[in-house]
């Protein structure tokens, strides 16, 4: 019988209830994933994909409809997207934020790009985030 070894994906999608335990659950697979893949400092992606799952179970939330959370893993970045099932409501950073509205702040700053598309039902929050990022961008981090 033919051995074969069984290569790593660098694609991970994981959908969950559109609740803030689901939100708190996406974010706690997600970074060991990209723990998994070998990212030496998830600390950006990690803040990424909690904001956007927040985003999607307290904005994007629609009775009976899970969120999804999809990241590919390339060379120099992990990409993030979130989908939820409010189409209409689309993310908008605050000018100026007061009790909340950061998340889309950090989620810039995080990111080398970011956007929102549409799909058949819903929409997907997706972003670009540099392997190594809140390293490179003079954000103290842990070690």
């Amino acid at each position: 019988m033919k051995s074969e070894n069984a290569t790593p994906t660098s694609e991970f999608v994981l959908r969950l209830s559109a609740t803030r335990r689901g939100a708190r659950l996406a974010r706690l697979f997600a970074v060991q994933q990209i723990r998994d893949w070998g990212v030496p400092d998830p600390s950006a992606a990690e803040l990424v994909v909690a904001e956007l799952a927040t985003n999607a179970a307290t904005h994007g939330r629609v009775s009976g409809r899970d969120f999804e959370v999809r990241m590919e893993r390339e060379d120099d970045h992990v990409r993030i997207e979130v989908s939820d099932a409010r189409g209409e409501r689309a993310p908008r950073p605050v000018a100026v934020p007061d009790e909340g509205g950061y998340g889309l702040l950090l989620v810039s700053a995080l990111a080398s790009a970011w956007g929102v598309k549409d799909r058949c039902v819903g929409k997907t929050v997706w972003a670009t985030v540099p392997i190594g990022a809140v390293r490179g961008r003079g954000v103290r981090t842990p070690k």
